[in-house]
């Protein structure tokens, strides 16, 4: 009887190992099938492909990072400086993706290795899927509200005239927080500086899209009453204390008839007659030098020892794109780690310390687009700023904290061999057609991808692929795509930062901060 049971079992198993080529996907009989890499794209050169293949590299690989674990010790120093960097949009997915973009599969991005590492919940309080801007709110402020509102509760609903005038309902930053204790606060973005995201720092709104006066008028409400991001920026409580903001939005501050961009001779987007860039430049009290820039080169002849507080916008919207920036020569708009470099020189000045909240934002603009190349790029320039800080200050005295807002629906699936283009095809469908493996569950790519008309999905092979601003596909049509709704990752270094393990809200990120820099109302690592 065994011999038979024996005998069975062999020819199973050569009938399935004969079978196994035959597909790379589920049979009629729901068995998997491995498949055989792809002799077409070859493995990256760059990995040891011989020792991947023994077992003593991933033990000696385990042991390594295990007893880099081991030996790790707690930091319990109060932080002097915090920096955080919040890649827009950077889900789980785009890190991994962007990780093989810079150099393959187990190369990792600078700030995953980072000792400390956990995961938030980005929910708003009325929104299972988040926006930028109570994302915000949460990081921080520490108080997680609705959807499209910034630097209020949940009191506040969206584009509530009225609501958001009470100033009961405001919540402030952590970047106050640091003033208040002496220290001085900055931003440092790629998108406009009254965006959502930078706009967590200083402004109070029920709406995020009232950068300007004329938005507001356009929604029914009174730009007499209720204060625009760029005007809060000028006259708030907070901005005109920033020692630094860096990104771009021009056209938020500027006149659409009578003022001239500096660089685009194009008016602005107010209808208020006002150019608020002249106004900050007068805001201050007499004696401090308050210096404004819109290109590169002025940007780097900034003195630190000689500037008490500087504003630049390098563009009238968002900054460019850097992929944009190179092929297009745009060589007067500055890198993410160029402004991070200078914003850090001024902050620096101030003995007590400070708190630099930086923004990658056009990873999150890419993902809209379906435009994954610009998205990935932007997480290893991202990446690059974060390298830049990380090793200009000591992680005996420098919190660092790299988070995201929220995800997005991109997709990295498939079966790609090891190594293969990331930007590429993963397989075969059930029609024939090859599938990418990048993709999204909605956006513009849907119908870059498929033709409506007949229903079927046309063949990427007859694309050009090539191009920085290549739309992926998506499962279904929409103008822009949307957020996900997934948690985030928090990656750590420096003093107390053993605190951001575990699973938590995203309006803890703040409190944490605060506790490792002794700011702030809450709870002190110096009590």
């Amino acid at each position: 009887m065994r011999t038979a049971v024996r005998s069975l079992c062999v020819i199973l198993l050569f009938h399935f190992v004969a079978s196994a080529s035959l597909s790379d996907d589920y049979d009629s009989d729901k068995r998997y099938h491995p498949r055989l890499p792809d002799e077409a794209e070859p493995i990256k050169a760059a990995r040891n492909v011989e020792q991947e293949q023994t077992i003593e590299y991933w033990r000696n690989q385990a042991k390594a990072t295990v007893e880099k674990h081991v030996k790790r010790k707690e930091n319990t120093n109060i932080a002097k400086n915090v920096i955080m960097f919040l890649g827009d949009g950077m889900s789980i997915a785009t890190v991994a993706l962007a990780r093989i973009h810079a150099g393959g599969e187990e190369k990792p991005l600078y700030f995953e290795e980072f000792p400390y590492v956990g995961m938030a919940k980005t929910y708003c309080v009325d929104y299972q899927v988040p926006d930028s801007a109570c994302t915000a709110t949460a990081y921080l402020t520490g108080v997680k509200g609705n959807m499209d509102t910034i630097g209020v509760n949940a009191h506040v609903q969206v584009a509530d005239c009225v609501a958001g005038l009470n100033r009961s309902t405001h919540t402030s930053s952590i970047g106050q927080w640091a003033i208040d204790a002496g220290k001085d606060a900055g931003i440092v973005t790629t998108a406009r500086v009254t965006h959502a995201s930078p706009a967590g720092m200083y402004a109070h709104t029920a709406f995020r899209d009232w950068e300007n006066d004329k938005y507001v008028k356009d929604d029914g409400c009174d730009p007499a009453l209720v204060d625009d991001i760029a005007e809060q920026l000028v006259y708030g409580e907070t901005a005109p204390k920033l020692r630094v903001i860096l990104g771009g939005g021009r056209r938020e501050f500027m006149d659409q008839n009578l003022d001239q961009d500096y660089e685009t001779g194009k008016g602005g987007y107010r209808s208020d007659g006002r150019n608020l860039i002249n106004e900050w430049l007068r805001n201050g009290p007499v004696g401090e030098n308050r210096t404004f820039v819109w290109k590169r080169s002025d940007l780097m002849a900034v003195d630190p020892h000689r500037t008490d507080r500087l504003l630049g916008m390098f563009e009238p919207g968002h900054c460019a794109y850097n992929l944009d920036k190179v092929e297009k020569q745009l060589d007067e708009e500055p890198t993410l780690a160029e402004m991070v470099d200078k914003a850090t020189d001024i902050l620096s000045m101030n003995p007590d310390g400070f708190f630099l909240f930086v923004e990658g934002g056009r990873i999150d603009h890419a993902h809209h687009d379906n435009r994954a190349k610009y998205a990935l790029d932007e997480t290893v320039e991202f990446a690059k700023a974060i390298e830049l800080a990380r090793k200009k200050f000591s992680e005996e005295d420098t919190l660092i904290v790299v988070t995201s807002d929220h995800s997005h629906s991109v997709s990295f699936a498939g079966y790609a061999s090891r190594g293969k283009d990331v930007y590429s095809t993963a397989g075969t469908g059930k029609d024939g057609l090859p599938y990418m493996t990048i993709s999204y569950a909605n956006g513009p790519g849907y119908k870059k991808h498929v033709d409506t008309d007949a229903g079927v999905r046309l063949d990427v092979r007859q694309m050009d692929t090539s191009k920085s601003n290549f739309v992926f596909p998506a499962m279904l049509p929409k103008d822009s795509e949307t957020h996900g709704g997934e948690d985030v990752a928090v990656y750590a270094s420096g003093p107390w930062s053993h605190l951001f393990t575990g699973s938590y809200e995203q309006n803890v990120l703040p409190h944490m901060m605060a506790y490792a820099s002794c700011i702030g109302r809450g709870m002190k690592a110096c009590d």
